[in-house]
């Protein structure tokens, strides 16, 4: 038994450093959290408050860790996440996303002792990303590709207790880490919006950058198209980075031998900024008023802060019930309090004293930009979610078992803010799964979901159509 435990040890740490590496971008789903966590509940509409649906629970209800069978289990995991996302403007030829496949591997260990149940897992939180051609209309003549990726992972530290026959509780200490590639166009009289007082109807964009480039706007100079650049390329990280803590509590309580309940708290993260040096903001302008031509390219380098990005408050409640020995169906709803966390997106960008960032020889005095800052806002206003997960799972054989679901939700964004960089707007899942256990000691999870297509058109007369098709897979063993 010691060298089993000591073989299972080195497995965990193993695959717990490579996970630590490799938690890409999801993509969005329910807003921008995924629609459920792990193939068992992710074959059963993400419904998971009240029954054994193996490591996942840290990340869903971290006291139904305390029903998993067996002394300890590992699982090992991979989802694959298929966006399907175009964007179309009157009179311009459509935009299609070419980041249509992410990857998202997981991992979860937890060993009961006593009444206790402990372990710790990598997860990805959830996220959003796209990426359009450079020469697309969302480029805004920039003829540079826009895309964006936001990721949010999870080191979960979970516990459950077992206070008796029915009742058991539970809770997790979440370290998590958030990162962010942009690559944003704006046309000229986008970028007016955000910098002239009195329209700002989309966002807001103050500081001593703006009011200098108020200056000369006002003596003739013309924006043609402006950019916000921070990417770093990779699939399983952004050039942005944060970090911060959350945390879960939970419970579950048997009523009788057919139905439990259970119940989640998932706190608001308590994140840093993201933040990079190397980030650019570039303006293309009409300098003819100056006695230049009439695309001048000015590119400043600085530091960019993506200021208060947080994941939201949620609430969960459910009910298994094992209609038959080999029935069981499941029922869930959860809250996502978005409206808190997702008012406005947030940039702080100031220019480094990059000599580049000195334009005096071109436009006069006081155009050196060094040192200058622009907070940059993006109204969003998303409302909160309301998610309805549905399931069922039969046992077909002593070895297979398939299930089923529904995921209905609301889109949160409101439709005049939608971007396109950030289409988190798919709202209801059909899916479908089984499970196959190929020993007492082994067994595999897939489950299969389709997000039908949902067309959104922004106050910008820009239309969006987003659907999806998600996969995951799982390996468990019990030892």
């Amino acid at each position: 038994m010691k060298k089993i435990c000591t073989s299972g040890t080195k497995v965990f740490l193993f695959v717990l450093l490579c996970s630590l590496t490799l938690v890409p971008a999801a993509h969005a789903t329910n807003g921008m959290n995924m629609e459920g966590y792990g193939p068992i509940a992710t074959g059963m509409g993400g419904a998971s408050m009240a029954y054994d649906n193996g490591t996942a629970a840290m990340m869903n209800n971290p006291a139904t860790l305390s029903l998993m069978e067996g002394p300890a289990r590992l699982d090992l995991a991979v989802g694959f996440l298929g966006p399907n996302i175009t964007t179309s403007m009157t009179g311009m030829p459509d935009a299609k996303s070419s980041a249509d496949l992410f990857m998202m591997p997981a991992f979860g260990y937890a060993r009961k002792s006593g009444q206790f149940t402990y372990g710790a897992g990598v997860f990805a939180q959830g996220g959003m990303g796209t990426e359009y051609a450079a020469n697309s209309f969302l480029a805004a003549g920039s003829n540079e590709k826009v895309r964006s990726e936001v990721s949010m992972g999870r080191f979960l530290i979970p516990v459950a207790y077992q206070v008796d026959d029915k009742l058991t509780i539970g809770g997790s200490l979440d370290f998590v880490w958030a990162s962010m590639d942009l690559k944003m166009a704006m046309s000229g009289a986008q970028f007016a919006d955000l910098a002239t007082p009195g329209q700002q109807e989309y966002g807001t964009a103050t500081g001593s950058l703006v009011n200098t480039f108020g200056t000369f706007i006002a003596g003739g100079l013309g924006v043609n198209y402006a950019r916000f650049d921070f990417s770093d390329g990779s699939d399983f990280s952004g050039k942005a980075k944060g970090t911060g803590f959350a945390a879960k509590i939970g419970g579950t309580y048997k009523i009788d031998d057919k139905l439990t309940i259970g119940g989640a708290y998932h706190s608001k993260t308590s994140m840093s900024d993201l933040e990079t040096d190397s980030a650019n903001v570039s303006m293309n302008v009409d300098a003819t008023a100056f006695g230049g031509p009439a695309q001048v390219p000015m590119v400043l380098k600085g530091k960019i802060q993506v200021r208060d990005f947080e994941w939201p408050q949620m609430i969960g409640l459910g009910a298994a019930y094992k209609a038959t020995s080999k029935l069981m169906l499941v029922a869930d709803y959860k809250w996502i309090n978005w409206a808190e966390v997702m008012k406005n997106f947030k940039m702080t960008f100031t220019a480094d004293q990059s000599a580049s960032n000195d334009f005096t020889a071109a436009f006069g005095p006081g155009a050196d930009l060094r040192g200058q800052s622009m907070d940059a806002t993006l109204f969003q206003k998303w409302k909160d979610q309301n998610v309805f997960m549905l399931g069922a799972a039969y046992k077909i054989t002593d070895e297979f078992t398939g299930r089923a679901g529904l995921n209905i939700a609301n889109n949160p964004i409101p439709s005049k803010y939608e971007n396109p960089l950030f289409p988190a707007i798919v709202k209801n899942h059909v899916m479908l799964g089984a499970g196959y256990a190929i020993s007492k000691a082994s067994s595999i999870d897939a489950s299969f979901t389709y997000a039908p297509e949902v067309k959104v058109t922004n106050g910008q007369n820009v239309t969006t159509t987003h659907s999806q098709m998600n996969e995951q897979i799982m390996y468990s063993y019990r030892f």
